[in-house]
């Protein structure tokens, strides 16, 4: 059996169509079918619209890594410098704030690429902490951020339209 070669690289700001694209499809695939349809609109709409996420690209304190294969983009990373988390106030930290992969790549090993070169991204920057946040739902991702040695560390707030729902907090100390 052959296997296909995964590669993970820095997107660039001609990125910022196929990053926001492959964004909303992912959040659909991954939240449509526990959320309304109205409160997925407003989302979609308002803070993850395409516009939006185009932007998000050429930010310079973000940092978007893409996983592809035979070149596709089957995944992604979305960090950012994130030194206000009131939690752990003096660590030098960064957020990954989004990680996705195609639904049919999940449980394939790229989300442990893509979670790897993103602590090692994280290292090369000198953090100490990576943290991210979770829908407290999302079984899944809670149990592979666990398997990645992450630790929760506290909740907050997370607005889909008008429906408030509860991350829960978790980090790694790295250095």
């Amino acid at each position: 059996m052959m296997t296909v070669e995964i590669t993970i690289r820095l997107a660039t700001a001609a990125d910022a169509a196929l990053v926001a694209d492959f964004s909303r499809e992912a959040f659909t695939d991954s939240f449509a079918g526990y959320n309304t349809p109205d409160n997925m609109n407003k989302f979609m709409n308002g803070p993850f619209s395409r516009e939006r996420l185009m932007a998000e690209t050429s930010d310079p304190d973000n940092i978007f890594l893409l996983a592809e294969q035979e070149g596709e983009t089957i995944g992604y990373v979305k960090m950012r410098n994130s030194e206000h988390t009131k939690e752990m106030p003096s660590a030098k930290a960064i957020e990954i704030a989004r990680i996705y992969v195609s639904q049919r790549t999940i449980g394939k090993g790229v989300g442990k690429m893509l979670m790897e070169t993103a602590i090692q991204k994280a290292l090369e920057k000198k953090k100490e902490i990576v943290w991210l946040g979770v829908w407290e739902h999302n079984k899944r991702a809670i149990e592979f951020y666990k398997k990645c040695g992450f630790e929760q560390f506290g909740d907050h707030i997370f607005m889909l339209g008008d429906d408030v729902q509860k991350d829960l907090l978790m980090k790694k100390w790295i250095g």
